[in-house]
């Protein structure tokens, strides 16, 4: 957890005590000439502090931290390379297993979602533990340990050892994306939190599944085309995710984020449970951390069951499928600034409610029907079902203020252990995401699956409507 912080209309004091300007970042150690205030000397009042130059205003008036900067750039490349193989990797390891495989291969997928969920919560409270940046590391060398492992695991044909290397791997990615997201939270001023939070989400999906399908588009059939292509290709990955946190590493000087958080008198075991603590002291918080659980589970979902229905059994192919991945989540990029601003305009969540929810659902259906309705295989009705796929893709960036309401519900003092949760949400939609379809799929079948999505949006409709955000928390439209 972390300690208070002084809530104001134009500042905030992150734990670190490091003042925050308006621009909503905190001072690193080459940025505190223009964010401290101005001397004030013996004869007469200070000088005005210096103003900040016309790239720092640009990216504060577009709600990025000028301090994280690079890290946002940073988390773009890694989850590229995170992101290379979402879309092929469940086929592949059933090729791999030969009969029998599919199956295995969804118990691997659904191992690898729980390693998600369980790195997701430690990104936040190691975050508080030990600071963001060397959590970042963590996660970036069990990625690239791992990744190789698996790599090496998969020509054995291995179901226990495949499945071992690659629920480690899953630990990976959680640690070092969502521990930024922990660093933006404990930088940013709440009043543009929506807005940064957003600016993360056009990263991420950026990378996982955009870039990172667009990329598999051009390196499978480079590196010969099926299973050898695939294997080279997510061996490519190894490359974006080294140089991803190589930016963050040598390019983000921050100061909040380069060590402890949490206070010196709370203990390594306090500051661990802090999450699970905030969400028995404030119910609110577990309620708004299951609603963001919900957010993005469909799209992992349907990462399982997609592409054997576009790409085989209505007959466009591998490629087109990998195409329609990255227009899908093309279109949730260029959206989640949008809905993050919008929260901290009309209110987060009227947003998420009417955006993120209500929105994402009748989206998830047309992307479902659509394909079914058109001709098989037929290039206009390919992309129009693509179409419909983006509705869905761009209204799941309506969900974007979770990552303010989370935390604005526990209150400053447990702002760490709130952002603990709600990384654990981020990461727990792949677990629910792909549990769903273990659990649906064998008698309800894939339609099954995607009305099963609509029902906990449905449900997650309901519960938002009894929650309010604090009178305290600091955004236009509150």
């Amino acid at each position: 957890m972390s300690e208070p912080r002084t809530n104001r209309t134009s500042t905030l004091t992150p734990p670190s005590g490091t003042h925050v300007p308006a621009d909503g970042t905190a001072a690193g150690p080459a940025d505190r000439t223009a964010a401290e205030p101005a001397t004030r000397t013996a004869t007469g009042p200070a000088a005005p502090p210096q103003p900040s130059t016309a790239r720092e205003g640009l990216l504060a008036r577009l709600g990025i931290p000028h301090a994280l900067r690079w890290g946002f750039l940073g988390v773009l490349v890694f989850m590229t390379g995170d992101g290379i193989e979402s879309n092929f990797v469940a086929p592949h390891i059933a090729g791999v297993l030969g009969s029998g495989g599919t199956d295995s291969a969804a118990m691997i997928i659904g191992i690898y979602g729980v390693a998600v969920l369980v790195a997701s919560y430690f990104a936040g409270v190691l975050s508080d533990l030990w600071g963001p940046r060397r959590v970042m590391t963590i996660g970036a060398v069990l990625w690239v340990v791992f990744q190789v492992a698996f790599l090496a695991a998969l020509p054995t044909a291995s179901v226990g050892l495949i499945a071992l290397t690659y629920f480690l791997r899953g630990l990976g990615f959680p640690l070092f994306a969502f521990s930024f997201l922990c660093w933006i939270n404990h930088t940013v001023a709440r009043e543009r939190n929506a807005t940064a939070v957003g600016w993360f989400y056009v990263v991420f999906t950026g990378g996982l599944p955009t870039l990172g399908s667009l990329i598999a588009i051009g390196s499978i059939p480079a590196f010969g085309g099926g299973s050898l292509g695939e294997t080279w290709s997510m061996a490519l990955s190894l490359v974006f995710v080294v140089v991803g946190w190589a930016i963050v590493r040598f390019g983000v000087h921050e100061s909040t984020g380069l060590g402890r958080i949490a206070p010196r008198s709370h203990s390594a075991a306090r500051v661990i449970a802090s999450g699970i603590e905030v969400c028995i002291k404030r119910p609110k918080v577990l309620l708004a951390v299951l609603i963001r659980l919900v957010n993005t589970a469909p799209e992992f979902g349907m990462f399982v069951i997609m592409p054997a229905i576009i790409g085989t059994e209505l007959g466009w192919g591998q490629s087109k499928w990998l195409t329609m991945t990255v227009i899908v989540y093309a279109g949730n990029i260029l959206f989640n600034a949008f809905f993050g601003a919008l929260g901290d305009r009309i209110g987060w969540i009227r947003t998420v409610k009417w955006f993120g929810i209500g929105a994402s659902a009748i989206g998830l259906l047309a992307w479902w029907y659509v394909p079914h309705l058109v001709p098989a295989g037929s290039e206009w009705g390919f992309w129009l079902a693509t179409a419909a796929g983006t509705v869905f893709g761009i209204m799941l960036a309506g969900f974007t203020p979770m990552g303010a309401i989370v935390p604005a519900f526990a209150g400053e003092e447990r702002r760490g252990a709130a952002m603990a949760m709600y990384a654990t949400a981020a990461g727990g939609a792949t677990f629910l995401g792909n549990a769903v379809v273990s659990a649906v799929l064998p008698w309800g079948g894939p339609g099954g699956v995607v009305w099963t999505f609509v029902a906990l949006y449905a449900l997650a409709f309901v519960v938002l409507s009894l929650l309010k955000v604090p009178e305290g928390a600091e955004a236009a439209g509150h």
